[in-house]
């Protein structure tokens, strides 16, 4: 039958890079017109086996065959003659450039000695209407959503022809409503006769909407199965190689005095419209409080205050007593505020920079990593090669480049250097995406810890569940208000979700919880 046609085949494929075999002996089948996920931790090797599907590397050993023919990939060109597109988890867009600019770049349609323009504007208008993707050929990559510019990048690979379209990690950065938008979208691909290689952590993602799954560990295939003979549990241990617990385990909180005290703090955004209204919580040693919210609701520019990236037009921020309100970043650092970021890419590591010299961003100038004006390196590696070790970052050695590490251990890297700080107040913004289950489990159980030592930790996340089972007291923000601060042992996703809508429900709950400072 034309849907059991074997479409990728890749057979004992190895590939080596200095210190690491990132690919082991790996074979891997895909049949027409299913999605297969291609599932394993933070560095097991997933991405590295796609990208030399794509060309973009090529193996030590190995063949690799495409519609039963077997074939050197030499580039992604050749990929692309062959129907093979790629979706990268870090976008290849221009960003000065329009949605068909992007799309076109490197195909362009010509009209005599000028690009067709008209006709590459109607052909995208086409492809767009024929997936459900309703993206805007004519808008800039600056100006539109994380979530469409995406879309865009699928659209690249569509325009080129591609048939076998391989997504990387592609809800990574993605929030819960685009999530479910994409896996929309990869039905309708599928419905067209598209097949979908789906790299991927997200269990439920892959029970959600893949057909097989394959799975990696250090480098080696463990298991390739059928999704419908296999359950979230099953799949977790044989991604990590043990039995996984997707609960967090803690005790009961014992808050101490409030350490972070922001009071009316209003801010606003570079039009001049208050993104921050009137915001006023306190948080408390030995707690964890989570802030929940829709995305875009002043979340993010709460966090940019807190840390020294956006100025206060009036309020107060006050830590331990002491106003850190407007202080620059650095001051805010010295000021024992440990901070993850959201993007570890722009904000978190210096990519160029060893996974040392990263662990070290922040504390380079302290004596202890110093030889009179000198970086004493010896002293930094020994640091490193500690924290490597207890956060298990999956990478060569400590001199290795953070940008040669995968997405997940450039996150443990981050957050190694921030707890390793010893931080009175650790702010964590999406502390756990991009992480598979069982880096998840590691970093919550850091992050109780960090509680459970007596410091304070504020946790933004997208992922409500993850804010339920990890806070000890859940802040609700709506258009730059806390509209209500409660408890998650009584509450429920639905009151929260209520809540997040701005509905009467969360407002009521709001007048009688909350006066200028809440502590419940």
């Amino acid at each position: 039958m034309q849907e059991e046609q074997t479409v990728v085949e890749m057979r004992g494929i190895t590939k080596r890079f200095p210190g690491i075999v990132a690919n082991d002996s790996i074979s891997f089948k895909v049949k027409k017109g299913e999605i297969h996920a291609l599932l394993g931790e933070n560095g097991a090797g997933k991405s590295t086996l796609m990208n030399i599907l794509f060309g973009l590397y090529q193996p030590d050993e190995g063949e690799i065959l495409i519609r039963g023919e077997k074939t050197d990939i030499s580039d992604p060109k050749k990929a692309i003659s062959l129907g093979i597109g790629m979706i990268h988890q870090h976008f290849m867009l221009v960003e000065p450039y329009t949605v068909v600019q992007n799309i076109i770049l490197g195909a362009e349609p010509r009209k005599g000695f000028t690009i067709h323009y008209s006709y590459a504007v109607k052909k995208v208008k086409e492809l767009s209407a024929k997936y459900g993707l309703q993206v805007e050929p004519n808008q800039l990559i600056k100006n539109i959503s994380v979530g469409m510019q995406q879309r865009v990048e699928i659209l690249k690979t569509l325009y080129r022809g591609a048939d076998i379209l391989i997504f990387d990690e592609p809800t990574a950065v993605l929030t819960p409503q685009e999530i479910q938008e994409l896996m929309g979208i990869m039905r309708s691909l599928i419905e067209e006769g598209k097949t979908i290689i789906l790299i991927t952590h997200k269990l439920k993602e892959i029970m959600a909407v893949c057909d097989q799954v394959t799975i990696i560990r250090r480098g080696k295939v463990i298991d390739s199965i059928p999704v419908k003979d296999t359950t979230v549990d099953e799949l977790a241990a044989k991604m990590v190689g043990r039995q996984v617990n997707f609960t967090v385990e803690k005790e009961e909180a014992n808050p101490q005095n409030a350490i972070l005290s922001v009071s009316n703090v209003t801010a606003i955004d570079q039009r001049g419209i208050p993104v921050l209204r009137d915001l006023s919580f306190e948080l408390r040693k030995g707690e964890i409080l989570g802030i929940a919210g829709v995305e875009g609701n002043g979340q993010r520019e709460l966090i940019e205050a807190l840390t020294g990236l956006r100025k206060v037009k009036s309020g107060e921020i006050l830590l331990g007593g002491k106003s850190i309100k407007n202080a620059r970043p650095r001051q805010i650092s010295e000021a024992k505020i440990g901070y993850i970021p959201e993007d570890r890419q722009k904000r978190g590591l210096v990519l160029d920079f060893t996974v040392s010299e990263n662990m070290v961003l922040k504390n380079y100038y302290y004596p202890q990593f110093n030889r009179g004006l000198l970086l004493d390196y010896n002293k930094i590696n020994r640091h490193s090669i500690a924290l490597i070790e207890e956060y298990d970052v999956r990478t060569p050695n400590e001199t290795t480049e953070a940008r040669a590490l995968s997405g997940g251990n450039q996150q443990k890297v981050i957050i190694a250097r921030e707890v390793a700080s010893d931080p009175d107040l650790l702010i964590a913004t999406q502390p756990t995406r991009g992480l598979d289950v069982g880096a998840i489990e590691f970093i919550h159980k850091k992050l109780v810890e960090q509680r459970d030592n007596g410091k304070a930790v504020l946790l933004y996340s997208l992922e409500l569940d993850e804010i339920m089972s990890l806070s000890d007291r859940i802040a609700v923000m709506y258009e730059g208000k806390i509209v209500g601060i409660v408890d998650p042992k009584t509450t429920s996703e639905q009151e929260i979700g209520l809540m997040m809508s701005g509905s009467n429900e969360g407002r009521e709950r709001e007048s009688h919880e909350q006066t200028d400072k809440v502590v419940v």
